[in-house]
């Protein structure tokens, strides 16, 4: 599975920025996905996991409440939708595609990764 994340950018706090991640390859319908981020001189962290059929979603407590995942599995891909946003959510987003069908928490429970995208909110 190749993972194609885009959508990020630069943004007033209080805005909102759409992430789109395009997954290509086969069975992606399967796969859980999440969206991680990693800021400067931090751990790379979760954000949101989303099950293959959508019916089973985390999201981390700084996020809830203003941000959303869904997928279009006819499109083959995921989208984090993030409102309200702070600059303690400036990081490089990614995306990341799990076999399992099981939502993981950790890094170590994805097996593909996007490339990242930059989100800056300014104060």
């Amino acid at each position: 599975v190749q993972l194609q994340a885009s959508g990020g950018g630069l943004v007033q706090a209080g805005g909102s920025l759409r992430l789109s991640c395009a997954a290509s390859g086969r069975t992606y319908s399967s796969y859980s996905m999440a969206w991680f981020r990693q800021a400067p001189g931090k751990e790379r962290e979760i954000v949101a996991a989303i099950a293959w059929s959508g019916s089973s979603i985390y999201y981390a407590d700084s996020v809830k409440g203003r941000f959303t995942i869904s997928r279009d599995n006819a499109k083959n891909t995921v989208y984090l939708q993030m409102n309200s946003l702070k600059p303690e959510d400036t990081a490089v987003y990614y995306c990341a595609a799990s076999q399992y069908s099981s939502l993981g928490y950790y890094a170590s429970s994805y097996d593909y990764w996007g490339q990242g995208t930059q989100v800056t909110v300014s104060s």
